[in-house]
């Protein structure tokens, strides 16, 4: 933190820009630096499996199986870190900076603490859960491989995204990007690099991979750290004269509760559907594993808007401004249509050149061209209601948050490939996701109506 500069001074100029900016254009420069963050995020694992694709099919598979345990740890990362980011945008819209500081300082605390934690509980539990889905005992062993060291990316992969969210929730968007960006750029050179074996360094296979993104999320998270601490920012990390207050850590978790579940659920939903999948085929899973990277690539453009929009809902909500509120809303809403259109478009004109840069075989191109087509149908129904998710979130209204999260990767979703399956065997899998996207989207409409909560914006 710089010295010789008010605090108050500082926050000050963020109180200009989140309560006075035209809100649309205020939207758009807050959500393109963290759309960029978040396809640099999602970058990590697509880049794994793009360069373990080039190994074998059975190499693929075998991350695909472990990329529901690697996106359930983004999960807890994003989940505390948004809780955060929340918090810090609230208190700074009430222009209470000293709390807003408090918050980052316990959070980053938390957030250390937490992914010892987890290192330790995932470490753990790789062995068991790679047993439940996996007979093939070569592609249990390179799930093995892999996750024996990526299980060790979550220490600096949730304090960066820590540090990430509270830079953002004051509306400083460039700096996460940066960070980010060269965590990836790195991750992007030495996976070939520990992969194949180039120059001095060893062939490493899948274990090369996991070893780039562990170092990529590592190097993040010093460069985090170096900016918010020799950098001017708006919230600074107390040290001298903080009182612990663990109170402050059940809100973090209560409020970046349906941001984790949302990312949470999506690695149960892949967990659920290789389930269903690995019934007819390994294929059928690898397939599904390469679809889930590129709705990755489709969806982190409307969490990048997520990203842009929830610090400008939470400011104004603290500050008691529903006219922006409904703004940000409607505005957010209309961008998150036109951004999972454009996706849904992308991967219904070139299915087929998608799935072979991951080198899809005869089989799996088969069955995988019309799957991609079907799944992109619900697209625009989950711009809307993922948008809903966040204005609710936003606005304290955690239990309408949840709900919705949990019909779209869950309870419709699990239904409808329950019951469709029975009728068109794998085409009743492909099937059940636009039904579930449309469902929900009736349920977020249903729940604004009856509810008011674009009156309404108080607990």
């Amino acid at each position: 933190m710089a010295e010789g500069v008010p605090q108050e001074t500082i926050n000050q100029k963020q109180v200009n820009v989140m309560g006075t900016e035209p809100v649309l254009p205020l939207i758009i420069k807050m959500s393109l630096p963290p759309l960029f963050s978040m396809f640099l995020q999602y970058t990590y694992n697509f880049v794994d499996c793009l360069f373990v694709a080039w190994l074998s099919e059975d190499a693929l598979t075998a991350v695909s199986f472990a990329f529901p345990l690697t996106t359930l740890m983004l999960a807890f990362s994003i989940g505390t870190g948004v809780g955060i980011n929340v918090l810090v945008a609230r208190h700074l819209g009430k222009e209470e900076y000293d709390k807003a500081d408090t918050v980052v300082s316990h959070g980053i605390l938390l957030s250390f603490l937490f992914g010892i934690v987890l290192n330790l509980v995932f470490a753990l539990i790789l062995g068991p859960y790679f047993r439940i889905f996996i007979t093939d005992e070569k592609i249990y062993s390179l799930s093995m491989e892999y996750m024996k060291i990526c299980v060790f990316m979550q220490i600096p992969n949730m304090v960066h995204i820590a540090i990430q969210k509270i830079l953002q929730g004051t509306g400083n968007m460039i700096a996460p990007m940066l960070f980010q960006a060269v965590g990836v750029v790195f991750n992007f050179i030495f996976d070939p690099v520990l992969i194949f074996g180039l120059g001095p360094f060893p062939a490493m296979g899948v274990e090369g991979a996991a070893l780039s993104t562990v170092l990529g999320y590592t190097l993040s998270m010093i460069l985090a750290f170096y900016v918010l601490l020799f950098t001017r920012q708006k919230v600074r990390i107390k040290i001298k004269g903080l009182k612990l207050n663990l109170s402050i850590w059940p809100e973090i978790f209560r409020c970046g509760l349906p941001s984790f579940v949302m990312n949470a659920l999506g690695a149960c939903m892949v967990t659920f559907t290789n389930g269903f999948l690995a019934v007819y085929s390994t294929t059928a899973v690898a397939f599904f594993g390469a679809y889930f990277k590129a709705q990755q690539m489709v969806v982190m453009t409307v969490n990048g808007l997520i990203q842009g929009c929830i610090p400008i809902m939470s400011f104004n909500y603290g500050a008691g401004n529903k006219e922006r509120l409904k703004q940000a809303l409607i505005y957010g809403t209309g961008i998150a249509m036109l951004l999972m259109g454009a996706g849904e478009l992308l991967l219904s004109v070139f299915p087929s050149q998608i799935l072979k840069v991951f080198l899809a075989s005869g089989e799996m191109l088969s069955f995988g061209v019309p799957a991609l087509r079907v799944m992109a149908a619900g697209y625009l129904f989950n711009g809307i209601s993922t948008m809903a998710a966040s204005y609710m979130q936003a606005v304290n209204q955690i239990k309408y948050s949840l709900f919705i999260n949990l019909m779209r990767q869950m309870l419709a979703l699990y239904l409808f490939m329950w019951l469709l399956t029975r009728f068109w065997g794998m085409t009743g899998v492909w099937l059940a996701f636009p039904c579930a996207e449309i469902v929900t989207c009736i349920c977020c409409v249903c729940i604004i109506l009856k509810t008011g909560l674009l009156e309404k914006t108080d607990g």
